[in-house]
This record gives C-alpha cells, sequence and structure tokens, in this order.
C-alpha cells in the first residue's frame, strides 16, 4: 500500500487520482483550503485522510506532512496538484495578480515540498510528481504569466531530480494538456481585470478560444488518473511525462522550431567564445 499526498485534492485532477488512488487500494491524505469538501465527496474512508492545507502557508505545509505521518507512519508519493490560472497579456496582468498566481503555484508548491522531503528523505525513498502544463513547456499568448510559474515549475522540477536522485527519492514533472475539468471555469481561473484593445487578436483570440474549449477538451481525466497509477509503479519513472495528444503536437512542434533556430543562428552561437589561441 502506497501513501500518497495530494494538494488541491477537492477537485480536478486532484479529486480523480485520489479516488483511483483509493480504489487501487492506496491511502491518501487529500489536502484542501476546505477538506470538507473532500469528506462530502468521498465520505468516510479508513485509507483517506483530509487535511486543511493552504499552500501559500508554509507552516500549515509542515503541520499537514506530520499529520500525515502520524497517521500512516510514512509518505510515498507527494502530488503537488494546487494552483490556478490567470488569463490575461503580460501587460494586462497586474503586480498583484501576477504575485498571487505564483503565491500558489510556485511558492506553494516549494512549500510542500520542503515540507515533505524530510520525510523521504529519512524514509529514503519516495516520489514526487509536480503538475505543470503543456503551457510550461511552450508559451501561448493570454496565457505568458500562468505559462511562466509552470516553466518555474519544470525548472524547479529538472534540478530538483538531479539533487535527490542519491537519496533513493524519484521526480517527475507531468505536463498535461486541455482535460475536461473545471481548469477553464471561473473558479480555476482568474482574468485580469485589465484588458487591453491592442491585444484583440492575440489575447482576445485566447479569451474567446477558451470560453468555447470549457467542457469541450480532448482529454479524459479519468484516464489521466489512471496514467498516474502507472506513472508511480514504474521502476525507472521519466523525469518528465507529457500527456494528452494536444500536448505531443506541442512539445514536437516545439522542438522543430528550436532546432531550426538553432541551426540557422549556429554560427553567431559559437562566435562568442574566446578564440581557441587567445585562452
Amino acid at each position: 500500500m502506497r501513501v500518497w499526498f495530494i494538494t488541491g485534492a477537492s477537485r480536478g485532477f486532484g479529486a480523480r487520482i485520489t479516488a483511483e488512488a483509493l480504489a487501487q487500494g492506496d491511502a491518501v491524505v487529500a489536502t484542501a483550503r476546505n477538506p470538507q469538501q473532500i469528506e462530502q465527496q468521498f465520505g468516510k474512508h479508513e485509507r483517506l485522510l483530509a487535511v486543511k492545507l493552504d499552500v501559500t502557508k508554509e507552516a500549515e505545509a509542515h503541520e499537514a506532512a506530520g499529520i500525515a505521518v502520524k497517521r500512516f507512519g510514512r509518505i510515498d508519493v507527494l502530488v503537488n496538484n494546487a494552483g490556478y490560472g490567470l488569463l490575461g497579456g503580460i501587460e494586462e496582468a497586474s503586480a498583484e495578480e501576477t504575485q498571487r498566481v505564483y503565491a500558489t503555484n510556485v511558492f506553494g508548491l516549494l512549500n510542500v515540498t520542503r515540507a515533505v522531503l524530510p520525510h523521504m528523505r529519512r524514509q529514503r525513498s519516495g516520489h514526487v510528481i509536480n503538475i505543470s502544463s503543456v503551457g510550461g513547456y511552450t508559451g501561448y499568448p493570454g496565457w505568458g504569466v500562468y505559462g511562466s510559474t509552470k516553466f518555474a515549475v519544470e525548472g524547479i522540477s529538472e534540478a530538483l531530480h538531479a539533487e535527490v536522485a542519491p537519496l533513493g527519492i524519484k521526480v517527475t514533472v507531468v505536463e498535461p494538456g486541455f482535460f475536461r475539468t473545471d481548469f477553464l471555469d471561473d473558479q480555476s481561473v482568474v482574468r485580469t481585470a485589465q484588458v487591453i484593445a491592442d491585444y484583440a487578436d492575440t489575447v482576445g483570440k485566447t479569451r474567446s478560444h477558451a470560453e468555447g474549449a470549457n467542457h469541450a477538451q480532448p482529454g479524459d481525466p479519468s484516464k489521466l488518473a489512471k496514467a498516474f497509477m502507472t506513472l508511480v509503479a514504474a521502476k525507472n519513472p521519466p523525469s518528465r511525462l507529457q500527456l494528452g495528444s494536444d500536448t505531443i503536437a506541442r512539445v514536437e512542434a516545439k522542438h522543430a522550431h528550436v532546432e531550426r533556430e538553432l541551426n540557422e543562428w549556429r554560427g553567431l552561437a559559437l562566435s562568442t567564445d574566446f578564440d581557441a589561441k587567445a585562452a
């Protein structure tokens, strides 16, 4: 039996992964700002512990991790899922809106990771799974600030992967595409207060697409939850896992674009080294 610690477990991916882990016979510490929502959704279960956690409060993260270990003895899988989107252009996003989304998506993830890692280090085992996005690998107009939080998660995950591997701890960053959850609902996406008319053909089109795509996304969240079970069962899990055909297409397109530009500008790039004789 594995012990999961999942943030943002009251809805979306977090709730789906919680349900699937319980179905697999695992134990789940399901955290949310309002743990009553978890209890209402899943009822009483001997392998489920609903815990209050606002990821922006580091003291709460340490307390929640301690409660988890006291109840189940260990934490085998951490799923950093809590987060939300900010839809708007880079110039449209205010400093306050930007700081708030970073507080949850980046600093919140770091708070929880710092709280759980001491337990995993003591065990010399564990798997940290950070949920990023296709928008954390390639940028989209209108999702720039939100995407930048996920780019940060990607960088954190890559470095952490190297840091904890000798300690028996695995790290995977998961990059879902558009899945049919409530992510595009108002409770999961904040739209910038400012809207600048000059961005109608770029950010404006993204806003329109988001409205039309809500609950019509190609990804099946139930299949995503099952994919997580395959991921944690893997002896050698990947450092990155792309989920969804749209993610695969975007990643392949970006790789091709980067390769073209790298080759086009290779001469200038290499010209900036010291000359061999001068060195």
